[in-house]
């Protein structure tokens, strides 16, 4: 069994709890307006390593004194296109005291996906929006499997932590913002929400792949508009 890996950090520090290892995997069905890595979209695409889990956790043991109080991420793209690789390796991650979290966008949720959860300590849960008619807009998809697999978290008593983009003119709206924290209030695996202001970063990604760029002229989201919206969620 062999990933594909778009990419490795050694040290990283805002996926999950403590100082992680974090891998990017290659791949993702999603096709979200505000996404800032639209290179790991192309599950074909070039990538930077072609591992097995073995072989991913040799590179982690190099840093395990460094994220003995952290752990492992693994992100994306989106990491459940490549589930059985994850399950594998999260579950030498466990066997080896190592804490596991998983950032995804619950756009696949099927029995690979709830295999993938049970060597999983942490799952970090994107929620791009809880409108079901600006959902497949803004994402390319529908809300369904996204709401599913909250559900199942919520089933099987995982610790979850939640990420909500707040876009300018787009999920910055006191309405919208308003329900998606009446939505994530009936969940008690909640234990946390990020709210990542929008930001024009990854806009280079896009000009050399040649995409269009979706937001063109959308500013990036201030300090105060970030404080406005985390009262919602306070």
């Amino acid at each position: 069994m062999t990933g594909r890996i778009h990419s490795l950090e050694s040290f990283g520090t805002v996926d999950g709890p403590g100082i992680r290892f974090v891998v990017f995997l290659q791949g993702c069905p999603m096709r979200c307006m505000f996404c800032h890595n639209p290179d790991t979209w192309d599950v074909n695409a070039p990538v930077q390593y072609e591992m097995s889990p073995d072989e991913l956790y040799d590179e982690v043991k190099k840093y395990k004194n460094y994220i003995k109080k952290g752990g492992v991420t693994v992100s994306g793209g989106e990491p459940l296109m490549q589930a059985e690789f994850v399950a594998e390796f999260f579950k030498i991650c466990q066997q080896n005291g190592i804490h596991t979290a998983l950032d995804t966008s619950g756009v696949i949720f099927n029995d690979k996906a709830r295999k993938v959860l049970e060597f999983t300590d942490l799952v970090l849960l994107d929620i791009k929006t809880t409108d079901d008619t600006l959902h497949k807009t803004y994402t390319g998809c529908t809300r369904d499997n996204n709401h599913k697999f909250l559900e199942y978290l919520q089933q099987i008593g995982k610790p979850t932590w939640i990420r909500h983009v707040v876009v300018p003119g787009y999920t910055y709206d006191d309405r919208r913002l308003k329900a998606v924290a009446d939505y994530l209030s009936q969940y008690s695996v909640i234990q946390r929400i990020e709210l990542l202001p929008y930001h024009t970063m990854g806009r280079f990604k896009y000009e050399n792949l040649g995409i269009k760029y979706p937001l063109e002229g959308v500013k990036d989201l201030t300090d105060e508009e970030l404080k406005h919206a985390q009262t919602f969620f306070n």
